[in-house]
């Protein structure tokens, strides 16, 4: 069973007194101010050592969750008080900052900010458009470049230098999302795009249009799409009103996923 350990720090001189292990990626080890953030949220720095054979442990609990989230790393462990935590890795003035925050002292610290962020893209997003896409967006008013090139998931994708396919959104039309939940190959979309580190589906219509087609039942239609969902909980499915919204949030969407996809400069 996973443990989350916090140690005293060996290196005297070090400002950061305490060792904190995550079971993530082989033992992850950071320096920390605090043995947990109780009151403000606790500056962590990269331990460059291995975790000490003979540590002197101040706290040791069973881990529930310790997974990775983008630009974040959610801790949960198995006690009453003092169990769930978020770290954010972040940068600061070009250099590699993180910090460990709980709920309350993360809005203590930062009020109205709640979604851990990466930096900023230096350069414009180019977003890959499917061949077959028809009529596609193009991502004018986002200041977003576009290429066309078969997409094997999704009608929009960013790759990676290598051309792997990072995360990827499919656009759906009101009338074709009815269409595809009825003849059954939204499953096989949705059985593609899991195959994707990140995905999405957009609707360009709201949620209660489903229930106005004609020729089709809106609650069966609602059954099938509910089924999907629990089916494929990792992908993500939006409905966003219009058009115009979809293709805004989708470009959003991509620029996110790239963002967190893309690590910061680590500093010697």
């Amino acid at each position: 069973m996973a443990s989350f350990l916090v140690a005293r720090n060996p290196q005297q001189d070090s400002r950061l007194p305490y060792l904190v292990r995550l079971p993530l990626e082989g033992g992850l080890v950071l320096k920390a101010r605090a043995a947990w953030p109780v009151t403000a949220r606790v500056y962590c720095h990269r331990f460059e050592e291995p975790w000490p054979e003979d540590a002197d442990i101040v706290d040791e609990a069973r881990v529930v969750v310790c997974r990775r989230r983008g630009a974040a790393v959610d801790l949960v462990v198995d006690r009453p008080r003092q169990a769930g935590s978020q770290f954010v890795f972040t940068e600061v003035k070009g250099r590699e900052a993180i910090f460990w925050q709980t709920q309350k002292t993360a809005r203590a610290a930062n009020p109205g900010g709640r979604v851990p962020r990466r930096r900023a893209l230096a350069e414009p997003v180019t977003i890959t458009v499917d061949t077959r896409e028809r009529y596609p967006y193009r991502f004018i008013h986002q200041g977003a470049e576009t290429t066309r090139a078969g997409v094997a998931a999704g009608d929009y994708a960013i790759n990676s230098p290598d051309r792997s396919l990072i995360t990827a959104v499919e656009r759906k039309s009101l009338d074709n999302l009815a269409a595809t939940l009825s003849d059954g190959t939204l499953s096989f979309q949705l059985q593609r795009l899991a195959e994707i580190p990140l995905a999405a589906i957009v609707v360009e219509a709201r949620y209660g249009a489903l229930f106005r087609l004609e020729h089709v039942n809106g609650n069966w239609l609602a059954d099938q799409l509910a089924r999907l969902q629990v089916r494929y909980p990792e992908i993500q499915l939006v409905f966003a009103d219009s058009r115009r919204y979809a293709e805004d949030w989708t470009c959003r969407f991509l620029t996110a996923a790239l963002a967190d996809a893309t690590k910061p400069k680590q500093n010697d």
